[in-house]
């Protein structure tokens, strides 16, 4: 069986070809092979009302030629590389090509759009649609601010939720760390100041010990990495758990990071689309690493 590829999405900018870069090592890793895909999109051919005289050119394609160009002055190894180029809306056409691969990177930002955006229409797209996990890499100048790791080396970072952790997010993460030689670094948030709602007479509960929140919070998440260490005994894994904003947490723990790992919104009954939740998009927005969007796991039958 053929291994399934890491599709690297270009464009002919900077930040496409940052990707591309990530992609080449994420391959090289997997010991998988590297597409480099280009979609070119061509507005007019989706407008009934507008008139073209025939097809766009297949062959000649500079965006891919640039790909060539820049991974010849790189080192591929054994890599093999594919170039593909498709004609259509890289938001709808990049997503299906998650249906066969194993990962799926792309920049922050494409050539279109405004300066000042921080992630691109078809970042979010394709990481709210793909049926792979898609990692979106960053521009190296965005910074996150918090404390440094007490530990130096490789790490990567995974959200957990106690409430109900995604055990695709966490055997994502713990596989990466393995490639890598890094470590796991889960991050939980629980709420607090708790502010019950009551009603007018109603007596006040009575006062919640924040140290027993965090000391179960942190049992209970260390509860839902033991089994994955168990599978990797090589990556050693810690856990931080603190107050507030899961989002704040992670954007600040990606500072240094190798990756940020992250789940995509569960699908629910009344909203059975698929989305990003707030904390996945703003990781996606404000992170300094590369972030890793997960898809759920299938429901159990």
């Amino acid at each position: 069986m053929s291994t399934p590829p890491v599709v690297a999405a270009v464009d002919g900018s900077d930040d496409s070809l940052r990707a591309l870069d990530w992609a080449l090592d994420a391959a090289r890793r997997r010991e998988a092979p590297l597409h480099a895909v280009h979609v070119r999109q061509y507005a007019a051919w989706y407008q009934p009302d507008v008139l073209v005289a025939g097809p766009p050119p297949g062959e000649d394609d500079p965006v891919l030629d640039q790909a060539r160009a820049h991974l010849a002055r790189r080192d591929s190894g054994a890599t093999a590389v594919e170039y593909l180029g498709l004609d259509g809306l890289p938001g709808a056409l990049l997503p299906e090509l998650g249906a066969t691969a194993q990962l799926l990177v792309l920049g922050s930002r494409g050539r279109g759009g405004f300066a000042s955006l921080l992630l691109g229409s078809n970042g979010l797209s394709v990481a709210r649609d793909a049926d792979c996990p898609v990692v979106v890499v960053p521009r190296p100048d965005r910074a996150a601010h918090g404390e440094p790791p007490a530990e130096r080396g490789p790490r990567v970072v995974v959200g957990v939720n106690a409430d109900s952790p995604d055990e695709a997010v966490l055997s994502f993460a713990f596989a990466e760390a393995a490639l890598r030689g890094a470590r796991v670094q889960a991050v939980a948030a629980y709420p607090w100041p708790v502010q019950p709602w009551l009603t007018p007479g109603e007596i006040a509960p009575p006062v919640i010990d924040q140290d027993a929140v965090e000391r179960d919070t942190r049992t209970l998440v260390e509860g839902f990495l033991a089994p994955h260490q168990a599978r990797h005994p090589d990556v050693p894994a810690g856990t931080t758990v603190a107050p507030g904003d899961a989002a704040g947490h992670l954007v600040a723990a990606s500072q240094g990071a190798d990756l940020v790992v992250v789940g995509r919104h569960r699908r629910r009954l009344l909203a059975p689309a698929r989305m990003l939740g707030s904390v996945t998009h703003a990781v996606l927005l404000h992170a300094a690493s590369p972030v890793a969007v997960v898809p759920p796991a299938p429901p159990e039958e």
